[in-house]
């Protein structure tokens, strides 16, 4: 036997197997993009980051410290 032949024939046994799952693949990725699964290049789904301006941080971190402080005040005014 023709070793050569021999692995030729299993490329071509190999490249035929390759075929077919590529065929597979597409097939099922189709389906995924059907179902509104995410595909290889779907865009990935779900929520946005939200962003704070920094006004807004800056307001909502004033009214923390004014809350603690009413908080303290409070505690200091109990211990006496």
């Amino acid at each position: 036997m023709n070793i050569l032949a021999a692995l030729t024939q299993e490329e071509a046994k190999l490249k035929k197997q390759a075929d077919k799952v590529r065929q597979q693949l597409d097939a099922l990725r189709g389906a995924m993009k059907i179902l509104g699964g995410k595909g290889d290049s779907a865009k990935p789904t779900g929520r946005k980051k939200r962003v704070m301006s920094a006004a807004t941080k800056a307001k909502i971190g004033k009214a923390t410290k004014a809350r603690w402080a009413k908080i303290r005040a409070g505690k200091a005014k109990g211990k006496h």
